[in-house]
């Protein structure tokens, strides 16, 4: 089955290309973005509008950066509160907190004509005190994964990608979608 990842991202494109060790044909749609507690929910509701606009098998992809300190928050918000504010006062924001910890997910749902799958990948982390590093994109620059000390932006692609929310989200949904075709 041959299967679309909606997504407006070069970088994402690029990412879940090299996670998967293949070229994927990416589809740009402008969709719509509901408010949503949950990435989860996000991602169903475009996935849903996505396949309805392109009438074919599609993934669509969201992530979120909850912070501990904020009992989840800015979660699937966290574009709008980089758009707003910057990676600076993200990063700010926690100063007055003893806990950085962070949670980084991406959600990506798959939507056909007869399936919605829903693949959640997390990785733990702590934000840093300020941006550092010039790679990746979003808010790779804030988040330093959990045992280490460097940011996603100080990292090459490759590192990166080895331990990535997004690896872990690409390897789950395979494996749902292999599943799925097996027919269990």
């Amino acid at each position: 089955m041959r299967i679309v990842l909606v997504t407006g991202s070069d970088a994402k494109a690029r990412e879940a290309s090299e996670i998967l060790g293949t070229e994927i044909e990416r589809a740009d749609l402008e969709l719509p973005e509901i408010q949503a507690a949950t990435v989860e929910d996000v991602a169903r509701e475009k996935a849903r509008e996505a396949f309805r606009r392109l009438e074919r098998a599609c993934v669509v992809e969201d992530s979120g950066l909850g912070f501990a300190a904020w009992n989840g928050l800015p979660g699937p918000y966290v574009k709008w509160f980089e758009r707003a504010a910057g990676l600076e006062a993200l990063c700010r924001s926690l100063d007055g907190f003893p806990d950085r910890r962070s949670t980084a997910s991406c959600v990506l749902a798959f939507r056909s004509e007869t399936q919605q799958l829903t693949a959640v990948g997390r990785i733990e982390g702590s934000i840093a005190r300020a941006p550092r590093g010039s790679g990746g994109f979003g808010w790779d620059a804030i988040f330093v994964p959990e045992g280490g000390d460097r940011t996603f932006a100080e990292m090459s692609a490759a590192e990166k990608n080895a331990i990535s929310h997004r690896r872990k989200a690409w390897e789950e949904l395979r494996r749902m979608l292999r599943l799925w075709q097996e027919g269990r």
